[in-house]
């Protein structure tokens, strides 16, 4: 497959020698593939990795495979404060969906801190069949977003193929969650939260300790909104009960419908949102 990039983006690497081509990972399966799948495109392809310090050590670990494989080093970048500084500079308030202050403290600014004014190409592991997803769009000028996948029409299959035909296969945290981020992503699906207690108890329970309830005003500042970590915990066996049986319905399900549900990636039964669209750097 040949990657085909729009004629402006070919038109400044002509003209301008000091544009910078980038590649950010997030230790999942989409950005991987699109490390592998652009190998020996560009020689002075960058690779970035940012490190929010929350990761999994199946994030580190497939990390440092993928720079084995690449033959090429990835550079760690980091904010300069952790994610305990930030929780409580807002009081105790943890990120969420509306707010990811976690996104935007601890990826996207270390992310363009290294950027800085320079011109960039930034490519982005979109693939073809996620319409709903958009990606890292800086407001910055200097910062020009390419999609390969979307433009060479790379879809999941694509991606599972490439992983699996370089040897790399997918980390090893998709046995029990379905992408990549910190331990305590607050897209997970509850069932990855117990897949979590179950392969890493001891960060399932450091989880735990970012939640509070406030003394003055009673309010819960809690991962899951309107429930616990611990009270999630309680419910577990019937959290994984449910799971199975609507794995039992999607697979006697309108195919077109399950489709559907694996371009967006999620299970619309267990009533989660979408999966951060810009935190996968």
């Amino acid at each position: 497959m040949e990657l085909i990039l729009n004629s402006d983006i070919q038109t400044s690497r002509q003209s301008d020698k000091q544009v910078r081509h980038i590649l950010a990972l997030s230790g999942g399966k989409d950005s991987s593939a699109l490390a592998v799948y652009m190998r020996g495109k560009f020689e002075n392809m960058e690779y970035v990795f940012c490190d929010t310090g929350e990761e999994l050590d199946e994030t580190y670990e497939y990390i440092s495979k993928l720079q084995d494989f690449l033959c090429a080093k990835i550079t760690w970048l980091k904010s300069e404060k952790d994610f305990r500084y930030y929780v409580d500079l807002y009081n105790g308030v943890l990120p969420d969906a509306r707010t990811r202050w976690c996104t935007r403290m601890l990826k996207l600014k270390p992310y363009e801190d290294f950027i800085g004014d320079d011109p960039v190409i930034s490519y982005v592991g979109i693939r073809a069949d996620e319409p709903h997803r958009k990606g890292y769009i800086s407001t910055k000028q200097n910062i020009q977003p390419v999609f390969p996948f979307v433009e060479d029409n790379i879809r999941i299959e694509d991606v599972e193929r490439i992983l699996m035909e370089s040897g790399l296969g997918v980390p090893r945290y998709y046995q029990w969650r379905s992408r990549s981020g910190c331990y305590f992503c607050f897209f997970q699906q509850k069932r990855e939260w117990i897949g979590l207690k179950n392969a890493h108890p001891e960060l399932f329970e450091k989880a735990k300790a970012f939640e509070k309830i406030a003394t003055e005003t009673g309010e819960r500042y809690t991962w899951n909104e309107g429930e616990s970590l611990d009270e999630l915990a309680q419910r577990a066996d019937t959290i994984m009960d449910e799971h199975e049986k609507r794995k039992t319905r999607e697979l006697n399900a309108f195919k077109g419908h399950q489709k559907l549900k694996d371009i967006w990636g999620y299970d619309s039964d267990d009533g989660e949102e979408l999966s951060c669209n810009i935190c996968h750097l």
